[in-house]
């Protein structure tokens, strides 16, 4: 299939030179001076696209560009926008240019029901002002270590390697973006082929260590993030508590994970926390490192980067977070209900992950599609060791404006093969949206606390 690529001017090579996979070249202070000039603060191009498409990024989203509504719920700005046109089966050979493989593999397995309404497109990112500075400021610092297993020279900041060169830096600035300490409760579901499902409910802390005042920062600087998940409902997994401290570095300093049993009241490490071990209660749906589209240690693949291609992306999906909205208006046989997507044309980096000789994984290519404007992965293909494309990956970006901040109103993982799907991350019915900005002791966050934060 032919997609439509550009030239990265960012920097200054074709894509037929940085497809070949070489290492990644330092910086130049002409190439680091682009930040907030031809490209955004955070190394997306900051013009639009010849045809019009795609408009000039001019700050995103401002703070205040909606109200608060109801449960700490906010407004969805573009709420009274219609699609401008919808891609179905019967048409998406007319868009193919800009759909995935991945997309074009879901109108072909639901002909019937998939389909992508597609909205005008908003560059609707915006960061803290903090932020930016700090990407200018590291910018060109970083480096790969381990072919590309870390990084070395960049400690609790964001975004890594803004104008990136090889595949591997593309990855790690999606798990280096800007993010900040959460709470929240959201649900899990995984729906059978006739539409029947339980819903997971989970209750979540994440914590990074620049936001805890009680964390020597020295000790832990091949610290990314603390991150505990208790399993709220059904019954019978209520209470189970995961722990996991994930590293920059998890070559040199592997993930430690626990896990708290309710049923045994006992605390154990948990090293199939990681890599194609099974997603919490997701009846092996998906992967651990399915997780927030892709987590965890990249150290199991080779990654190329393909470049920079004009793709149909789930973008500013507000209605899938609307509070009026219940888990049965969003929830269906075969897939999500297109009725509550959002489908933008933006401009995303392609990166094609192959499994390592010596390694093993059940996904043994990967192709990513990363937001410029974001560095989040919106869409990902995964293929089974036959080659045969098996699960498509749809993360809905959603910008959270009031916190200047980036995230996914819902993740869906849809298995072509069992014509069944994961999606998680829904919080429409919960007590409150998640909230932000806490700042949690690192005594939440170790095996000794999983204990009390199981008890039912």
């Amino acid at each position: 299939m032919r997609m439509q690529k550009t030239v990265i001017g960012a920097c200054g090579l074709a894509l037929s030179m940085i497809a070949t996979g070489v290492m990644a070249q330092s910086l130049t202070q002409a190439e680091i001076d682009q930040l907030g000039t031809t490209l955004t603060p955070v190394g997306a191009e900051k013009a639009g696209n010849a045809a019009g498409t795609i408009p000039e990024w001019t700050g995103g989203l401002a703070v205040d560009a909606g109200k608060q509504i109801e449960r700490g719920f906010w407004e969805n700005p573009y709420e009274n926008e219609q699609p401008e046109f919808v891609i179905t089966a019967q048409n998406y050979q007319e868009h193919k240019e800009n759909l995935t493989p991945g997309q074009v593999a879901l109108f072909e397995r639901y002909p019937e029901t998939y389909r992508m309404p597609v909205y005008k497109s908003h560059r609707s990112v915006s960061l803290p002002q903090s932020v930016y500075d700090q990407i200018k400021d590291t910018a060109g610092k970083a480096s790969l270590v381990n072919g590309g297993d870390g990084i070395d020279n960049f400690t609790h900041g964001s975004f890594a390697f803004p104008i990136p060169k090889v595949g591997g830096e593309v990855v790690w600035n999606h798990l280096t973006r800007y993010r900040k300490n959460i709470h929240r409760t959201y649900v899990q579901a995984m729906p059978q082929t006739n539409g029947s499902y339980t819903l997971i409910k989970f209750e979540e802390d994440v914590a990074y260590p620049q936001f805890m005042p009680d964390v020597d920062l020295e000790k832990a600087a091949n610290t990314l993030v603390y991150f505990k998940q208790r399993v709220n409902a059904p019954s019978r997994l209520a209470g189970n508590v995961l722990l996991v401290h994930d590293t920059l570095d998890q070559v040199k300093e592997p993930r430690m994970a626990w896990v708290y049993n309710a049923g045994q009241r006992r605390v154990r490490r948990a090293p199939q926390v990681a890599y194609d071990g099974p997603g919490t209660a997701s009846d092996g749906m998906r992967t651990t490192d399915n997780f927030s589209m892709f987590s965890g240690a990249p150290d199991r693949y080779n990654w190329k980067l393909v470049g920079k291609k004009e793709i149909y992306v789930p973008y500013n999906s507000y209605k899938l977070s609307d509070p009026e909205l219940k888990y049965s208006d969003i929830l269906q046989a075969g897939h999500i209900n297109p009725e509550h997507t959002r489908f933008e044309l933006h401009r995303v980096w392609e990166v094609q992950g192959n499994v390592k000789d010596g390694q093993r994984h059940i996904y043994a290519q990967r192709n990513f599609f990363f937001d410029e404007d974001s560095w989040m992965l919106n869409l990902a293909d995964h293929y089974d060791g036959r080659g045969t494309l098996w699960r498509v990956a749809e993360g809905h970006l959603a910008h959270a404006y009031s916190e200047q901040l980036p995230g996914y109103s819902t993740e869906t993982l849809y298995d072509l093969l069992a014509g069944r799907y994961i999606a998680l991350g829904m919080y429409n019915e919960e007590a409150s949206a998640p909230t932000y900005g806490m700042t949690p002791s690192y005594n939440e966050f170790t095996p000794a606390a999983l204990r009390s934060s199981g008890v039912r």
